[in-house]
């Protein structure tokens, strides 16, 4: 059984290599395309599982309220870079230069979790919690990638 920590961490090693690989690719390729997408798709289901499963448990918490908050607020910050990244001409200096802050803004939110979130959370949530919530992490993340799209349609219907 998966703890919360361990799940988002594996996550966040993924999403660390892929935010790599992408800025080693050029132009509107066929790999950076692929590269993107699996990052889209990854972040977008772990992002909403992670605010469900995770975050809404230390908002619940006197003591964790501010950190989720200022988590769950980058998190759309993080999401308004990524639907710009969606609309833009791969190929444009534009796209490169918007997904340099996107790497560098998510590196930073990774860092910042790993390091003081989950250290707040430690002090709030107990040991079965933890474990409890990894499960409902990845169970809610395998849901939430089959929403991506649906949701991106409806906050363009806004």
């Amino acid at each position: 059984m998966a703890s919360i920590y361990d799940a988002i961490r594996e996550d966040h090693a993924r999403h660390r290599d892929l935010l790599n690989a992408i800025a080693e690719t050029e132009g509107d390729s066929e790999k950076r395309r692929t590269l993107w997408n699996e990052f889209y798709y990854d972040v977008k289901s772990h992002a909403a599982a992670e605010e469900e499963t995770f975050y809404s448990k230390l908002m619940a918490t006197t003591d964790g309220q501010d950190d989720a908050r200022h988590s769950v607020a980058e998190h759309k910050e993080l999401d308004d870079i990524m639907e710009d990244l969606n609309e833009t001409d791969f190929s444009s200096t534009g796209w490169l230069a918007r997904f340099k802050t996107l790497k560098h803004d998510y590196e930073h939110h990774m860092e910042e979790e790993e390091n003081e979130i989950f250290a707040k959370a430690q002090e709030v949530l107990d040991e079965e919690a933890i474990t409890r919530h990894g499960e409902q992490f990845l169970a809610r993340k395998r849901q939430e990638r089959d929403l991506v799209d649906e949701k991106a349609d409806d906050s363009l219907e806004e």
